[in-house]
């Protein structure tokens, strides 16, 4: 087992609560019991060195205004579904941790261009998969929120131990209900 002040630090996106509650209630729905020991989250970084901790909480430790948040259509990831997320705000502050951090430092996937997505269903069956896309894309319209916090994870072979949240200072404009739809 590896030790824990080796394992890879995990960096994601928290929502607003509306969209943090629906994202949550749709993993909970969609996602397998058995694997879903994470809450809903927007993945930033999947695994960054354990040595970049100090390096991060630096950075994060006053990390602003609110992102906007854009929640666009489903899509299919093979075996299972996630939501498009369109955030510039959000892709800049990520382009700047790059920057502090050292692009030598990220894996291969860390290091590809990054293509922000809210999964609520994975491992399941494709056929599983193209089921629940094609329930989705009927009801889905584009949403919009803020996010609400950076939060730092140490990946414990499976599960996840948050070690730090950097809450953003959310702004008064709030998702309306029914900025969209949830499946029925």
């Amino acid at each position: 087992m590896e030790k824990l002040d080796e394992a890879p630090l995990i960096v994601t996106l928290e929502l607003a609560k509306p969209a943090q509650d629906w994202a949550q209630q749709m993993r909970c729905q969609y996602f397998p019991p058995k694997r879903n020991r994470v809450p809903a989250h927007i993945t930033l970084f999947h695994a960054l060195p354990r040595a970049t901790h100090p390096l991060l909480k630096a950075a994060l430790s006053a990390p602003g205004v609110a992102p906007n948040v854009v929640i666009e259509a489903p899509y299919l990831l093979g075996r299972g579904v996630a939501y498009r997320i369109r955030s510039p705000e959000m892709a800049a502050l990520r382009a700047r941790l790059v920057e502090q951090i050292g692009s030598e430092q990220l894996t291969r996937q860390d290091a590809a261009p990054w293509r922000p997505h809210l999964t609520i269903q994975n491992k399941v069956s494709s056929d599983e998969a193209h089921a629940l896309y094609a329930t989705l894309k009927v009801s889905a319209r584009q949403g919009s929120t803020q996010g609400a916090a950076l939060r730092v994870w140490r990946y414990d072979n499976g599960p996840w131990t948050l070690l730090d949240r950097f809450a953003f200072q959310l702004s008064e404009r709030r998702m309306e209900d029914g900025d969209w739809m949830l499946p029925t």
